[in-house]
C-alpha cells in the first residue's frame, strides 16, 4: 500500500472551546492532542498557537513551547507553524521562524474570507520566504485561487524558494474556492504546468473534508489534510471527539483507497525534508 502523509491542523485561528470543548489552546493540551493524533498515523503537524483569551497569538515562546513537547512525545513527526493571518499583525507573522520547524505555511496572495480580507501582500510574501529560506524552513504553499500558483512560481524564479514546493488547495472557505472536484482538476492541471515538480494535498473546509479527502486520494495526492481548525464535527449531529478521531477517519479513508498513512520518516522523504533530529 502506498504510503501518505496524514497531516493534522489542531487549533486553527477560529475556533473557539465554545465551538468544540476538545479544541486544544493551551500548550499542553496542543502537545496531547497532537500525540494522540501522531498515534493514529498523523506525521505532521500544523500548528497555530494562541493567547489566554483563545485570541490568535504569535508569540515564539508559545510556539517554542509546543515545538519542543511535540519533538519529546512525537518522534519524527513533522512539525508546520502557521505564518497565517487571522487576527495577527503582519509583522509578527514570521515572528517564530527563527525556532527553524522543518515548515511554515504561506499564502502567496490576498483571499476574502467571510468576515475579513486575508490580506498577504507582494512585500509581506516576499519577507515571509526570504526568512523561510534564511532559517531552513520549507514552505507549503496554501492556494486560495489559482493566481497564488503563479505567485509561488515567482518566488521560485527569485531564488527564494525551491522548485519542489509542497502545495495545498484549501478549498471550501466562504467567499474563496468552492469545494467542488472539477475546480480541483482546473488547480490541478495549473499546478502541474507552472509547477510540475510540487507534491500537493488539499484541505477540505467544514462538512467538506472528508470528501475532499476522497477526491485527493483517488488523484494519487502525496496526502490528506485533517483537524480542528477545518472541522470540528463528525457528522450534522455530533461534534469531533478530538483531533484523533479526525485523524482516525482519515486513516479509514486511505484504507478505502488502498493507502496507508506514511511513518513519520516516509513523510519527510515525500516532502523532501531533512531527516528528524
Amino acid at each position: 500500500m502506498r504510503p501518505a502523509v496524514i497531516a493534522v491542523a489542531i487549533t486553527g485561528s477560529v475556533p473557539r472551546k465554545s465551538d468544540n470543548p476538545t479544541l486544544p489552546v493551551t500548550p499542553s493540551e496542543q502537545i496531547e492532542s497532537t500525540h494522540q493524533a501522531y498515534e493514529a498515523g498523523a506525521s505532521l503537524v500544523h500548528i497555530h498557537v494562541r493567547n489566554a483569551d483563545e485570541s490568535p497569538s504569535s508569540d515564539p515562546d508559545l510556539f517554542h513551547a509546543v515545538q519542543e513537547g511535540v519533538t519529546r512525545h512525537c518522534p519524527g513527526m513533522i512539525i508546520q507553524f502557521s505564518t497565517g493571518g487571522r487576527g495577527r499583525d503582519a509583522g509578527a507573522r514570521g515572528s517564530a521562524l527563527p525556532l527553524c520547524p522543518d515548515m511554515a505555511s504561506l499564502s502567496t496572495g490576498s483571499v476574502n474570507f467571510p468576515t475579513i480580507v486575508y490580506e498577504n501582500s507582494e512585500a509581506l510574501v516576499t519577507t515571509l520566504a526570504s526568512s523561510m529560506k534564511t532559517y531552513d524552513v520549507a514552505p507549503e504553499i496554501e492556494i486560495f485561487d489559482l493566481s497564488h500558483l503563479h505567485g509561488a512560481k515567482r518566488l521560485i524564479e527569485a531564488g527564494l524558494m525551491g522548485p519542489r514546493p509542497h502545495v495545498q488547495f484549501v478549498l471550501g472557505v466562504r467567499n474563496a474556492m468552492p469545494a467542488e472536484e472539477h475546480l480541483l482538476d482546473i488547480l490541478l492541471a495549473e499546478k502541474q504546468r507552472v509547477l510540475p515538480d510540487a507534491t500537493w494535498t488539499a484541505a477540505g473546509i467544514g462538512k467538506f473534508q472528508t470528501q475532499v479527502m476522497d477526491w485527493v486520494l483517488a488523484r494519487g495526492g502525496d496526502g490528506v489534510r485533517t483537524g480542528l481548525e477545518d472541522n470540528v464535527r463528525v457528522s450534522r449531529d455530533r461534534l469531533a471527539d478530538g483531533n484523533v478521531e479526525l485523524v482516525r477517519i482519515a486513516a479509514d479513508r486511505l484504507a478505502a483507497h488502498n493507502r496507508r498513512p506514511a511513518t513519520p520518516s516516509e513523510a519527510r522523504q515525500m516532502l523532501g525534508l531533512r531527516a528528524a533530529g
